[in-house]
């Protein structure tokens, strides 16, 4: 739904450790050439402008990894680039997000000038211990500090906290949520704590040896604490597991679950573009030698590019808009093919109909994909 906004996403894949919990393509290497990057950049950037240069664009995010690792030069150039190819919008917003171990002022300041207008700071914990157990470098006070930098520097700061830790109590989780809400944030992100395949955390869950996780009782107290201190601090939950204050929701981020297009650029970034009319799939290659020696060779780093089919489309609609609190709209015909497990949620107080609008209640939120896996089903 182009209608939704036009983004683009940079994935810079290196971080000084790998943490446990983390199953996204990040990679820890000991040498970076920030000139080879910058030009891979710039010959996609120019790729996909050429694909969508008509388009007005209003957010850019770079994702990782930890970015915050870039060299300053690095993301001037990316910007400088990105203007000469696009119109941006007046309020263009423009992510970075960045580890406590890395953010520096000096630093800081650079991405600023170079057009950096936002930050999302992963704090992950406020007890230095369990910051440990996630395998995070930074301590508490250090990751304070960074917060503070940060909120000197930016208009706009996210940071995020990871909890249904191990051996974490409702009344653990409420102190360090009561204590986060306190710097009067306005954007928390809160994630529930998940074994992601493929993770050192996986692999010890499987043995036995990640011992103290909740169970499904204590997560929805958690869930319920969560919902109810953010709610009174003016922090709505806007999404699933994003609180803001309104006017400061992410703007790129509601590209996604609005199902407009956004580009993905650099190692294992997914994209939706809507070219001629037909909504489009793009991957980059994985591991970021193959991509950087894709964008040198062919001047294309993509190893997808795929026509999606209207099912698809709609699925991805459902998947991604049920994370919002408003919902989404959908045709009377889906509406009508699907009204018998519509309803069914509805009488389990799961889900709301109105209009065309459906919508998750608090009830619902929280077994988020148990509601779609019903939704879904022929």
């Amino acid at each position: 739904m182009p209608d939704a906004g036009f983004g683009i996403y940079l994935h810079w894949p290196f971080c000084q450790a790998k943490c446990p919990y983390c199953d996204f393509n990040s990679h820890v290497v000991a040498n970076v050439v920030d000139d080879v990057w910058a030009n891979a950049f710039e010959t996609e950037i120019e790729r996909i402008a050429k694909l969508t240069n008509d388009r007005l664009l209003n957010s850019v995010f770079f994702g990782g990894g930890t970015p915050s690792l870039m060299a300053v030069s690095t993301v001037e150039r990316i910007m400088e680039s990105i203007s000469k190819h696009w119109r941006l919008a007046n309020n263009l917003e423009v992510t970075l997000e960045a580890n406590p171990t890395s953010i520096e002022a000096e630093r800081f300041s650079g991405y600023r000038r170079a057009g950096v207008n936002r930050v999302s700071v992963g704090v992950q914990a406020l007890n230095d211990p369990d910051l440990k157990a996630l395998g995070r470098l930074h301590s508490v006070d250090e990751a304070l500090n960074a917060v503070d930098i940060a909120r000197s520097t930016f208009d706009r700061v996210s940071f995020d906290l990871i909890y249904a830790r191990q051996n974490q109590s409702v009344a653990d989780w409420e102190a360090e949520l009561e204590r986060a809400i306190s710097f009067e944030p306005d954007h928390l992100s809160l994630y529930q704590l998940t074994i992601e395949d493929g993770t050192a955390f996986a692999d010890r869950f499987k043995v036995g040896k990640l011992r103290g996780l909740p169970n499904e009782d204590q997560s929805a107290d958690l869930w319920d604490v969560t919902q109810q201190l953010c709610e009174g601090a003016g922090l709505a939950a806007y999404e699933v597991s994003n609180h803001a204050k309104i006017g400061q929701e992410s703007r790129h981020n509601l590209i996604y679950w609005q199902s407009g297009d956004w580009a993905g650029i650099g190692p294992g970034a997914h994209g939706r573009l809507t070219l001629d009319g037909v909504r489009y799939e793009t991957i980059g290659a994985k591991a970021p030698a193959a991509w950087i020696e894709r964008v040198q060779n062919s001047g294309d780093g993509s190893v997808l590019q795929q026509a999606l089919t209207e099912q698809d489309v709609l699925e991805e609609r459902v998947l991604m808009g049920l994370r919002m609190a408003q919902g989404i709209e959908l045709s009377d015909r889906w509406i009508g093919g699907n009204i018998n497990n519509i309803n069914y949620l509805i009488d389990t107080g799961l889900l709301t109909l109105s209009g065309n609008q459906i919508r998750t209640t608090s009830a619902g939120r929280p077994v988020l994909n148990a509601v779609i896996q019903r939704l879904l089903a022929s």
